[in-house]
């Protein structure tokens, strides 16, 4: 059948109709995953459009998948970081959607007290067991959507569940039908994608759900995970790790709006945040995040990542606040005790940190030649240099203006002489054997010891 496209101006294949392929021996890609080796990357040279929706968005699992690799929130914490995921996802809900437990009286407390702030965005979502039980729960809690786990690779329907291609379909659908019973909008979770065999049972899967949908006029919702981190943004990448092939396959072949497309990706093999970009470049509108990319083994993708990712696509920001950003890292090092890597991009303490000399020299010129873009507007996050034994006339300098937040005239450069009695001094530290950076706090004081009276003015303009 021949349909002419509006979107391309061609005429199109418009129908294709994938049988499901019920195989007696399951089909691990041994090729690619022999378990003894690294996993490997083929190419067909088969490349798909790019295909971006009019509007993509992020929705967020912290306080689902997030929780899995953390000790758990309390309500009260859930609730405060709910508040700024909201605030950084802007009046258009660019934070779409967070994605609650609800199994244990603090998981209800805490999905309730976000339910009471009366925010548009995120929505609140669920996710539960396959069973009667948890669609009760879903039903008494008045969330319109739940996530239902529907693994689809051979590893799992063979060797987890112990069932067929065909029974693991005939029970998935059951589910999915006890949802749209009870009027819930199914989201289901395609569980390791990336080594499924993705012509033999996602498309006829996916194609079920797609009837289904049509049907009942409910936007039945795809989340296609990449469970284990193995999707690569490759042009030309083979199936089943291309991410360009999957979000095309379920948009093209399958028929799946974008707007129900969702991708999960994991960060086993640093590729978390470049296949996420790569969803949405071929058809997938909605990206599921973590904040930090906390969750099993190496993470989500993080939320903020894709925060400033969606700002580099679309070249605004729509709305979002980025200053919620360092907020949200500050109260999960501070308040809930979660790690923050130093040089994690964006919320780590030495993200926008310059410690060489000659780099600090560059940014006493002009920060823009060391920094990568105006950290302080957008993230709050002034760019900083740190102080030791090879910063220099300059890192020192830097330290200053920043420390003390001088502007214009009142600029120090590297040839003041309270610069170089504080080098003096600090040059003193490392030459007794100190091999740390120097804090805040002590530099402070080597100021107020190399001139009081100029100290005390650098006081005033910093409190002004």
């Amino acid at each position: 059948m021949l349909e002419f496209s509006k979107k391309f101006n061609l005429l199109m294949q418009a129908k294709y109709k994938y049988e499901l392929q019920d195989v007696e021996e399951p089909n691990l890609y041994r090729e690619l995953f022999d378990y003894e080796s690294i996993p490997k990357v083929a190419f067909n040279n088969r490349v798909v459009p790019i295909n971006m929706p009019e509007e993509i968005w992020m929705t967020d699992t912290t306080f689902r998948d997030g929780q899995q690799s953390v000790s758990p929130f309390t309500p009260k914490q859930i609730a405060h970081l709910f508040k700024l995921e909201s605030r950084l996802g802007g009046p258009k809900g660019l934070v779409r959607q967070s994605e609650f437990f609800l199994y244990t009286p603090k998981d209800r407390e805490a999905l309730e007290m976000c339910q009471d702030l009366g925010l548009e965005f995120p929505q609140i979502t669920t996710w539960i067991r396959a069973n009667e039980k948890d669609f009760e729960l879903v039903k008494a809690s008045g969330v319109k959507e739940t996530g239902i786990l529907v693994s689809c690779s051979d590893y799992h329907i063979f060797k987890k569940m112990h069932l067929t291609r065909a029974e693991a379909l005939d029970k998935y659908l059951g589910i999915v039908k006890a949802a749209l019973a009870k009027d819930i909008i199914p989201r289901c979770h395609f569980e390791d994608i990336t080594r499924a065999d993705f012509y033999g049972f996602v498309l006829p899967f996916a194609e079920r759900l797609r009837d289904l949908s049509l049907e009942t006029g409910i936007p039945i919702k795809i989340r296609a995970c990449d469970t284990m981190g193995y999707g690569v943004n490759y042009p030309g990448a083979a199936l089943p790790r291309s991410v360009p092939g999957i979000i095309y396959g379920l948009n093209h072949y399958a028929q799946v709006p974008s707007a129900q497309l969702e991708w999960h990706g994991h960060n086993d093999f640093y590729k978390v945040v470049a296949n996420a970009g790569a969803a949405w470049l071929y058809g997938c509108a909605s990206i599921n995040c973590s904040l930090l990319g906390i969750g099993e083994r190496t993470g989500n993708c993080p939320l903020e990542a894709m925060a400033i990712e969606y700002a580099s696509l679309r070249g605004t920001t729509d709305g979002m606040d980025l200053t919620a950003i360092t907020e949200i890292a500050e109260f999960m090092e501070q308040e809930i005790g979660i790690e923050i890597s130093p040089r994690q991009p964006f919320v780590g303490r030495h993200f926008n940190v310059t410690r060489a000399g000659i780099h600090a020299d560059g940014m006493l010129k002009n920060e823009e030649i060391y920094n990568i873009f105006n950290t302080s507007k957008i993230l709050n996050r002034p760019a900083t240099v740190a102080v030791d034994s090879h910063s220099g006339l300059a890192g020192i300098a830097h330290w200053i203006n920043s420390y003390f937040r001088l502007k214009g005239d009142h600029v120090v450069d590297k040839k003041d002489p309270l610069v170089a009695a504080v080098k003096d001094k600090v040059d003193e530290q490392f030459a007794g054997g100190r091999n740390t950076v120097m804090g805040d706090e002590e530099l402070e004081i080597m100021v107020m010891q190399s001139d009081h009276d100029r100290y005390e003015r650098l006081l005033f303009h910093k409190s002004h």
